[in-house]
């Protein structure tokens, strides 16, 4: 099945500090794309995978479960390691979660992560009905696309499958359970209106992580998907000065990488 326009995994090869991203569930890169754009011209090498199901049609994610998204995520988590001396994770919502389950799993080789509405629990109690409405129904209505900002579409699908669903809402208390295992330093964004993932999740993360060096910060003019919303600069240059401070990174910024890539 052919991948939809916008929705291709973007790779770039900057300098010695790597920066991981992934996108969130039913999405694809394209809700990340400005955000690693970003990092990329300020030097960073930067990779933002296509997770399996992903990008295609929503009857392939069906096929998928949240252990097929986390082993992309590692693989590529992997590829940075080889040729980069440091690596960052960032996620949007359940690629937070599995930005999250990297740092529990590979410890200090994360160097730090950054957060933007990550999910580690299931707040709908109609989640709960999910072992068997799976297998009365393949799917409901789509998640994407929560954003406040007129005009700005995020590319997802239009349809949530449910058994891969039910596989995010097992991965959760796995998630959730080694969450004071993370030591890394943690930079997390939340958006107070959230009609995606409730911003409780956000604060079960800051709560049980063992990390000493945590920065919280609200995004008052985002909803969900807000690397796309009127907050996404906050992300882009708050996760780039959290690189700067944390690895001593003292590549271009943004503005003048792209002023030098005009010249």
């Amino acid at each position: 099945m052919s991948i939809l326009p916008g929705a291709e995994p973007y790779q770039h090869d900057g300098g010695p500090v790597g920066f991981l991203l992934s996108h969130g569930f039913t999405g694809t890169p394209q809700s990340m794309r400005p955000w690693a754009e970003h990092l990329a011209a300020a030097g960073l090498t930067v990779s933002l995978p296509l997770l399996p199901g992903h990008g295609t049609r929503w009857q392939d994610m069906a096929l998928t479960t949240w252990q097929d998204w986390y082993a992309e995520v590692e693989r590529a988590f992997d590829a940075l390691r080889e040729r980069c001396e440091t690596v960052f994770v960032g996620g949007l919502s359940m690629g937070g979660t599995l930005a999250l389950r990297l740092a529990e799993l590979r410890g200090d080789q994360v160097a730090g992560l950054v957060l933007v509405n990550p999910s580690v629990h299931a707040d709908d109690p109609r989640l709960k009905a999910l072992p068997v409405l799976k297998h009365l129904a393949k799917s409901v209505a789509g998640i994407g696309s929560d954003i406040r900002k007129e005009g700005v579409v995020e590319l997802a699908y239009s349809r949530t499958p449910l058994k891969p669903l039910h596989s995010l809402v097992k991965a959760w208390p796995v998630v959730q359970g080694d969450l004071p295992q993370i030591t890394q330093p943690v930079l997390l964004f939340r958006s107070p209106q959230d009609h995606v993932v409730a911003p409780a999740n956000s604060e079960t993360v800051l709560a049980r992580i063992s990390s000493t060096d945590v920065t919280a910060e609200l995004l008052p003019d985002s909803y969900h998907v807000a690397t796309l919303d009127h907050d996404a600069e906050r992300i882009f240059t708050g996760s780039l000065e959290f690189v700067r401070r944390v690895a001593a990174f003292d590549g271009k910024d943004g503005d003048d990488a792209k002023d030098d890539a005009k010249d």
